[in-house]
């Protein structure tokens, strides 16, 4: 049972160059410190190396990595008598994209050497191809709701 009112959420603007939410929202994950422009300029600069590399458009090409790595499950820890089960639960729409874009920039913060726009272009493009940091994150998380499968008969109970 959630306490107090629900916080409102916040709307925010669509990106300058390309006016998708989409992307002004993962530019806002990407940020760091405040430092906006930067970040745009990483998300720019790989949108423009993978436009090299797959000689497709830019937002539609961003647009299906996003597609590619939202999770369709997730386990939820549950506190049903005395023990903690791991429960698979469908992941809602906003939550799968906010997973989607964690995964990604952790991935390409992991990776080691060039810097963040081709660490970026890199990871986005590992995912196209089905490889890659992130895609092993999305597939644990499913195998994790696989093997739990068995508890999914928790979920509902209220």
């Amino acid at each position: 049972m959630p306490r107090g009112k629900q916080v409102p959420k916040r709307e925010i603007l669509a990106d300058p160059k390309y006016h998708s939410l989409l992307l002004a929202k993962f530019i806002n994950y990407l940020m760091l410190d405040g430092k906006k422009t930067i970040a745009q300029q990483i998300v720019y600069g790989a949108l423009d190396v993978m436009h090299e590399k797959t000689k497709e458009e830019q937002l539609p090409l961003f647009e299906k990595v996003i597609e590619a790595i939202k999770p369709q499950v997730e386990v939820r820890s549950r506190r049903v008598g005395g023990a903690n089960y791991q429960v698979p639960m469908p992941v809602m729409g906003s939550r799968a994209e906010t997973l989607a874009f964690r995964w990604i920039i952790a991935a390409a913060r992991s990776k080691k050497g060039k810097g963040m726009q081709e660490k970026l272009a890199s990871e986005m493009l590992d995912i196209l191809e089905g490889v890659g940091a992130a895609v092993k994150k999305r597939d644990d998380t499913h195998r994790m709701a696989e093997a739990n499968k068995a508890f999914a008969h928790f979920a509902r109970r209220g």
